[in-house]
């Protein structure tokens, strides 16, 4: 596209404005760390600062999407601009509270935050006439955040609100003169405000930093120098009130900060004696199963996503979802998948995975099953409707070529985004990744044939799929480990585990209270065996601290004729509440394969996006819902006898059921799943 005269002035001062900003921040830096006093002390040390202030200064990376025209009241662009971007200087005081040492502090900025920018040239009728459109959009932010350091190092993360207050709406136009007419004068810029400015922004941030200290901890005062990203997304940031117009921000800076730490004062011993060592209060538990089972048969309801999940830019459907040949269509069964298997495949919970990467040709083979069947096939794509419907089409073509499916039986349509996305206002973090799940085609219908029970509406799974497997290293198989106190008494912690016969294996190094080990990874080929379990942490001032406990453990084969039962729930991004969909699928369906005096082990899991934190609460929550439901259903049917563990392991990748790599896998990794064990 070609360059206006207005866009290249523009970008061509950038550099000279921003340089002439940057170069009085410098000097203010210097003069404010010349005028620290250094109290230098032989013989005492300070703690760093709790309680920090000083000045952060960025660039703010603008990044314009949407549509603006009518730019005041009485004057209306001829064309449209859209997309466009700019740099802004970001420079404000800050203030921050972070005990050192603790998880959780606190951060508030506020001061000047520049959303300047060009748009990209237009072109107006078929003469065309170049037109540019930039402006000096600026805000007072205030910005409030939670700091959080998740291994009590100098790396943390932040986020909060974004509260901006309109300070500059100012905008230049420029058309250009016409090409085919090059004597033309250009017409003069037009200068003036936006008009239907919303003067109060309401929206969000999320970054990281890491703080590097500057002076010793032998100076009361401290110098702290911390260089960020932050992540601004276009959620609540319109800057009219009319039109479309929304913008993004990433911000690259550094925070120059200023605090007074506390005298650490050294124990003063009688002559002869030794200071004591404290040692951290932490406690040692080992919860080993009486007989670890090393397999088991059990019976899976494996629920099918009603989403295929296309390649940002493709309609076509990916090559890991299984495509038959129309002679492969009279061999297809829904419960012998094992010789359709896809092409690639992540290495874990493979069998399940067989069955997802199945679900056109099981949604096919359902459909000639049930000639009264419809579905609406429903695309959605970023890069406009025309791609999502074409997508839609890809998934209709594929079942009316191979299947024989009637097209009127097939209903499709294109859209921007989901009926429900994965991608909300609200969301924590890896926004990318969420975008990626809305390019999809999802599944609709009212046909109880094709469909989940007690399930209606755009987020209805697909009937799940039954099948037997032989579970491996089942959940109560594994041997758990806690240390209470390990989150504030150790920087890591590992495992020594010694047998009767001194060999010796090591796990870890460890930061999480609680550990789990599937048993046959500790026992080997051996069938029992009495060990001491010593955990071994490492305190942050360098302190090494043992704890030992006694273990037996044991293998044990389950008859062959006894079999478990899996059942699973699947939740949409960050939602727990979604438990009472489940409600009367739990309560009819699960409730009654529990056998009496039987075990049941619900554990929750979610994907990778969020913190770790956040997302282990979450899947805590999930599991403490279903095991709710269950509980009640088994009360009504006047029973006590069922013994629950819940347990929720957030995003933990050892015990996930499926990696992260693709959309598929997060959406399957948001889940509950409910093991029913048969009495021993």
């Amino acid at each position: 596209m070609k360059s206006g005269n207005l866009s290249t002035k523009i970008n061509s001062n950038i550099g000279s404005i921003y340089g002439q900003n940057y170069k009085l921040l410098i000097l203010f830096i210097l003069a404010l760390a010349w005028s620290i006093p250094t109290l230098q002390a032989q013989e005492t040390r300070y703690t760093r600062p709790a309680w920090n202030f000083g000045v952060a200064a960025g660039a703010n990376l603008n990044f314009y999407q949407g549509t603006t025209q009518q730019l005041t009241t009485g004057f209306l662009a001829p064309v449209g601009f859209r997309e466009g971007s700019g740099v802004g200087l970001y420079l404000a005081p800050t203030l921050e509270y972070h005990r050192p040492g603790s998880l959780f502090g606190f951060m508030l900025q506020a001061g000047f935050d520049s959303r300047k920018g060009a748009f990209e040239q237009v072109f107006i009728c078929s003469h065309e006439v170049p037109a540019d459109l930039s402006t000096n959009l600026a805000y007072l932010s205030f910005e409030p955040s939670i700091r959080f350091t998740p291994f009590r190092s100098n790396f943390y993360i932040y986020g909060g609100p974004r509260l901006g207050y309109n300070i500059d709406k100012s905008f230049t136009y420029q058309q250009q003169a016409n090409p085919s007419f090059p004597d033309q004068s250009v017409p003069p810029e037009f200068n003036d405000d936006f008009s239907s400015i919303n003067n109060t922004i309401i929206s969000m941030q999320i970054g990281a930093g890491l703080d590097i200290p500057i002076s010793s901890q032998r100076n009361q005062t401290q110098l702290t120098f911390s260089p960020f990203v932050a992540v601004h997304p276009y959620f609540g940031q319109n800057p009219r009130s009319t039109e479309t117009w929304t913008l993004t921000t990433v911000r690259l800076g550094a925070a120059l900060k200023i605090g007074s730490g506390k005298a650490i004062q050294p124990a003063v011993m009688p002559v002869g004696v030794v200071a004591p060592v404290i040692v951290p209060e932490v406690e040692f538990m080992v919860y080993s199963p009486e007989n670890i089972p090393v397999t088991r048969r059990v019976r899976e309801t494996f629920p099918l996503s009603n989403n295929v999940f296309f390649e940002a830019g493709s309609t076509v459907i990916p090559d890991r979802y299984v495509l038959l040949s129309k002679d492969q269509v009279n061999e297809f069964k829904e419960d012998q998948l094992e010789a359709f298997v896809p092409v690639r495949l992540s290495g874990r919970s493979d069998r399940q995975m067989i069955v997802y990467y199945n679900v056109l040709n099981i949604l096919g083979d359902r459909m000639g099953k049930n000639p009264s069947a419809r579905v609406t096939l429903s695309g959605s794509s970023a890069q406009g409707e025309s791609e999502a419907l074409a997508m839609a089409e890809s998934v209709k073509n594929y079942l009316v070529e191979i299947f024989g499916i009637t097209p009127s039986r097939i209903e499709t349509e294109g859209r921007l985004k989901p009926r429900i996305p994965s991608e909300r206002p609200g969301g924590s973090g890896e926004f990318a990744l969420l975008r990626e799940e809305d390019n999809r085609v999802s599944i609709m219908s009212q046909s109880p044939a094709l469909m989940m029970e007690f399930q209606t509406g755009p987020e209805a799974l697909l009937k799940p799929v039954e099948f037997v497997d032989i579970q491996e290293a089942p959940l109560d198989s594994y041997v758990r480990f806690t240390v209470d106190g390990a989150d504030e008494a150790f920087s890591s912690w590992l495992l020594e585990i010694r047998d009767e016969r001194g060999v010796l294996q090591n796990f870890g190094p460890y930061t999480q209270e609680h550990v789990s080990i599937p048993g046959k990874s500790i026992l080997g080929n051996r069938s029992a065996g009495d060990y001491k379990a010593t955990m071994v942490g490492t305190t942050k001032d360098g302190q090494t601290i043992r704890r030992e406990v006694p273990v037996k453990m044991a293998l044990w084969a389950p008859p062959e004729r006894a079999e478990g039962f899996r059942y699973s729930l699947v939740f949409g991004f960050d939602q727990s509440e979604a438990i009472d969909v489940y409600k009367k699928y739990l309560t009819d369906i699960v409730a009654p394969k529990i056998p009496r005096n039987g075990t049941v082990i619900i554990h929750g899991h979610t994907d990778n996006i969020g913190p770790d934190n956040h997302n282990l609460a979450l899947s805590r929550a999930r599991a403490v819902g279903a095991r709710r439901i269950l509980e009640n259903a088994l009360s009504q049917a006047g029973r006590r006898d069922v013994k629950f563990e819940v347990y929720g392991f957030g995003e933990d990748q050892n015990l996930a059921p499926f990696s992260n790599t693709t959309p598929e896998e997060r959406f399957y990794n948001r889940t509950v799943i409910i093991d029913i064990i048969p009495t021993q």
